[in-house]
């Protein structure tokens, strides 16, 4: 992961740290270790200690954040890819997004449901466990951080947990779930300029509300609220469409009966799309394998009548199939996920309908496009 450090797995869910995360760690550590050594005095060098312990913790309470969101996941049968800890806290990487709003819902609740929970067992241990000093002041901005943890994720706009939260409510209320993230990032990109706005106030000198962090904080959600507001345009413009709707029109497909010289007049010559590989099919339509163009010239021109397509085919190994009736926006989320070139789309039968692209997918969404214009 690029600018990420692996540093090991948490309950089977890889564990990565940002090189942000060390200067946050540093900042941390020197500004608490600074503030305990102005109480305590007599603490001496020790403070700074005290200052990496609560930097520690800080982050500890986000991982746990996190891990929050990630068990919720994986009891919906999600898999989680991996828990990055980074300079504006932490992101669980989750493989697909819950099937239905209520389970994204109790995904997204989970983690300020922790730093909540957090929040009440440091500050039972502050009132009932009798501790002083240092030790006291550490426990106490732990229970003070993961209230602002939860109340700050609980703000209701993309990315952050309460955008999560309001984005399953608007899906469940309208069926629809890019109209959730549409909201969502809507809210986000409001609180994000809020955010700058008041950072710019800040830094100016024109308002003592705000700070650097709250710009930087800003920032950082109007870039990502943005990013899902692209997704919610494009989850929109895929809404109804299944997978053979964007299968390529002449897909590569020949029967393995015919001869190499039928194949050759037939499909390959004259043919614009230039295809280098095409699937072979039987009688019945069923994909049986593959062949390649450029395996034709093993053989001599004056033997291309006598040898049928089938002696030349390979085995389809390669290639992944998806059913016609797929929602579109599942088979987009399948080519990302598993970096797939292209998919093979299969009817109900089992026969082949052609062959599915990004490209195929992208014309389909212009052709749309276009027809609404006109």
């Amino acid at each position: 992961m690029n600018g990420n450090l692996r540093v090991g797995s948490l309950f089977g869910i890889p564990f990565y740290v940002n090189v942000s995360w060390f200067v946050v760690l540093g900042l941390v550590t020197w500004d608490y270790g600074q503030q305990l050594g102005f109480v305590f005095p007599q603490l001496g060098g020790v403070a700074w200690l005290f200052g990496l312990v609560a930097a520690l913790m800080l982050f500890a309470s986000v991982l746990a954040h996190e891990l929050g969101h990630s068990f919720v996941a994986l009891r919906q049968g999600i898999p989680v890819n991996s828990i990055t800890l980074f300079l504006f806290g932490g992101l669980a990487s989750l493989e697909e997004e819950s099937k239905t709003p209520s389970e994204a819902f109790w995904v997204a609740i989970a983690g300020p449901l922790v730093s909540l929970f957090l929040f009440g067992a440091f500050t039972a241990i502050h009132i009932f466990a009798g501790l002083t000093g240092p030790i006291a002041a550490i426990v106490n901005l732990l229970a003070a951080i993961n209230l602002a943890l939860a109340a700050f994720n609980l703000l209701p706009g993309l990315p952050l947990d309460g955008g999560n939260v309001l984005k399953a409510l608007v899906w469940k209320m309208t069926g629809k779930p890019y109209k959730g993230i549409a909201v969502a990032s809507q809210v986000g990109q409001f609180l994000g300029w809020v955010g700058v706005g008041l950072g710019l106030l800040s830094v100016f000198g024109i308002s003592h509300v705000g700070s650097v962090w709250t710009l930087l904080v800003g920032w950082f959600l109007l870039q990502n609220a943005g990013r899902y507001g692209q997704a919610a345009m494009v989850q929109e413009q895929l809404s109804g469409l299944k997978a053979a709707d964007a299968v390529i029109p002449n897909s590569p497909i020949v029967p393995a009966d015919i001869s190499l010289r039928e194949f050759a007049n037939n499909y390959v010559i004259g043919n614009p799309a230039n295809w280098r590989n095409y699937l072979v099919i039987d009688e019945a339509g069923q994909l049986i394998g593959e062949i390649a163009t450029d395996a034709m010239k093993k053989v001599p021109t004056n033997d291309w009548w006598d040898i049928q397509v089938r002696e030349l085919m390979q085995p389809a190994t390669k290639l992944e199939t998806v059913d016609s009736e797929k929602p579109l926006l599942e088979v987009v989320n399948l080519l990302e996920r598993e970096q797939l070139p292209a998919l093979v789309v299969l009817n109900d039968r089992k026969m082949i309908l052609g062959l599915l692209e990004k490209t195929s997918i992208i014309q389909l969404l212009q052709k749309r496009a276009q027809a609404r214009l006109a």
